[in-house]
């Protein structure tokens, strides 16, 4: 997959919801073990509604994906929009790496230019 593949759209839905402690947390916790909404509520000091619309932020990330299984809702981590979200961050340091190498070189030439006059 290129870069260029994950829409921009997308790109923004995925960092939005990761931009979030509360979400990254979640993301953590059921990329490890699925876990019901109700699980998940247990472990935060906020409301059910709250953790449900976090989770909501996620699932329209498709960071995580929500399944019924009879009366719970069943969260588990989507590891391929992780490692999406991990490639466009590599994509990234990628280009700075260069940059600041560019930069480098620029400058070492501007010194050596600068020895011989």
């Amino acid at each position: 997959m290129s870069v260029d593949s994950v829409l921009d759209d997308e790109a923004g839905r995925i960092f939005h919801a990761l931009a979030d402690a509360t979400r990254r947390d979640i993301v953590a916790r059921v990329v490890q073990r699925e876990q019901s909404v109700s699980m998940l509520a247990a472990s935060y000091a906020m409301s059910f509604a709250a953790v449900q619309k976090h989770v909501a932020v996620l699932e329209r990330a498709s960071l995580v994906v929500k399944e019924r299984r009879g009366r719970e809702q069943i969260v588990r981590g989507n590891l391929e929009t992780v490692r999406k979200a991990s490639r466009l961050l590599q994509h990234f340091e990628d280009l700075w790496r260069y940059r600041d190498q560019s930069i480098s070189d620029i400058l070492s030439e501007d010194g050596e230019e600068g020895e011989s006059s």
